[in-house]
């Protein structure tokens, strides 16, 4: 069901996320991550003079690399079009996830890592967008091929939401031993 119909109104700015991921043939996993942001007018840039509509405000591109276990073991950062010449001075810093894992904690590690001046605001949202990818790639097909998760621990995505509560029916259909009624 779409939302309902809008009061009249101008658009202004346009976010395209475009995010996906890939089993690789090594056993790896590949989760890319394309960003860009449009104005629907022309506006003038300190550094590259008039930025026309439709022009790319920013043009970012994202890859993480993962093992079965959702650690990262690459990153690959890349910033085509952007307001300041400064912005892709930071991405060889988004390297410094290598070594991190996709689990409780981890979005506090980036911020620990590269939030505020230590990162670029863009390309760390994009990576929180990857991040959710990887558990929907990675995860989601391990699990259904029975090589990831164990049947003794709680599984990680109960609590992350109003529909897996655990005190929630859905919780208490799929996951009785974890249900908290």
């Amino acid at each position: 069901m779409p939302l309902s119909k809008p009061t009249d109104r101008t658009h202004i700015h346009t976010r395209e996320i475009d995010c996906r991921g890939y089993r690789r043939d090594d056993g790896l996993w590949d989760i890319e991550g394309h960003m860009v942001d449009t104005k629907t007018y022309a506006f003038d840039n300190r550094y590259r003079g008039e930025v026309g509509a439709g022009t790319p405000v920013h043009d970012m591109w994202l890859r993480i690399t993962v093992t079965d276990r959702l650690e990262i073991v690459a990153v690959e950062a890349v910033t085509d079009a952007h307001p300041y010449p400064t912005c892709p001075d930071i991405t060889p810093d988004y390297g410094k996830l290598v070594g991190t894992k996709l689990r409780s904690g981890w979005n506090r590690k980036v911020r620990e890592l590269l939030g505020d001046e230590r990162g670029c605001t863009h390309q760390t949202r994009l990576l929180q967008e990857l991040a959710v990818v990887a558990i929907q790639t990675v995860a989601n097909l391990l699990m259904r091929e029975g090589k990831f998760g164990d049947p003794d621990r709680r599984p990680p995505q109960i609590d992350t939401c109003h529909a897996l509560r655990s005190d929630g029916p859905v919780v208490e259909e799929i996951h009785p031993r974890w249900f908290r009624g």
